[in-house]
């Protein structure tokens, strides 16, 4: 099959995959926006998904998207690099033209999978996971607020959260108009619109989540001042 064997079809998979997870942290986003204005709302939402069929189900499809992206990364980046062979080991400046973000990748990838990591401790583990097997934790498993408090009022949570968010920009900044150009947006003009466009939409996504993280962190999010 070629979306498997061929070089281009794992550039697709690459890009529908990464593509699909942008609107899913779209949808997050707009949760935690809920969470910055009403801790009530936002745990109403918690307990509307919560270990439901139907959230369990949604959460098989995002947790096949991501390996399915992880794993393509890692197979493109292998072979990227046998095809340089001993070629990159010559190469001592950047090339003209060529971002940060698509030079470092990997690296950003490994960052990205580490804060993921270190996300789904704090909360998944904590809320469905605890919910399906039932144990009991500090909170519960549909008091999503709580977990964002106690999360984000520990400093080197907040520290590895903000560098996790700025490494998703750098990957989503080169990685959502890489996506495009590979999904076929080839002509100068409407490529460089989608370019543009894929900068301010990641940018104040990540934004976003940065402020949640911040508000929280400090205790000015409009929902603490209320409760």
């Amino acid at each position: 099959m070629w979306l498997i064997n061929s070089s281009i079809g794992r550039k697709v998979v690459m890009s529908v995959t990464g593509i699909a997870l942008i609107f899913f942290l779209t949808f997050h986003l707009c949760m935690n926006i809920v969470a910055l204005f009403s801790g009530e709302g936002y745990n109403t939402i918690c307990e509307l998904l919560g270990a439901n069929w139907y959230a369990i189900v949604a959460t098989l499809g995002l947790a096949a998207l991501a390996v399915f992206h992880i794993v393509y990364a890692f197979i493109l980046t292998a072979q990227n690099r046998r095809a340089r062979g001993e070629e990159r080991y010559a190469v001592t400046a950047r090339p003209e033209k060529v971002e940060w973000a698509s030079q470092n990748m990997l690296v950003l990838g490994i960052i990205i999978l580490l804060g993921l990591l270190l996300h789904l401790y704090n909360f998944w583990y904590n809320m469905m996971f605890a919910e399906l097997i039932g144990t009991e934790a500090l909170y519960g498993p549909a008091d999503g607020f709580a977990w964002i408090q106690e999360t984000f009022a520990n400093p080197v949570f907040v520290v590895l959260y903000v560098i996790w968010i700025v490494a998703i920009w750098f990957h989503l900044s080169h990685g959502f108009w890489s996506a495009m150009q590979t999904l076929g947006v080839n002509g100068k003009i409407w490529f460089n619109r989608w370019k543009v466009f894929g900068l301010v939409y990641t940018t104040l996504l990540m934004l976003g989540f940065l402020v949640v993280v911040l508000a929280f962190a400090f205790g000015c999010a409009p929902s603490l001042c209320a409760a």
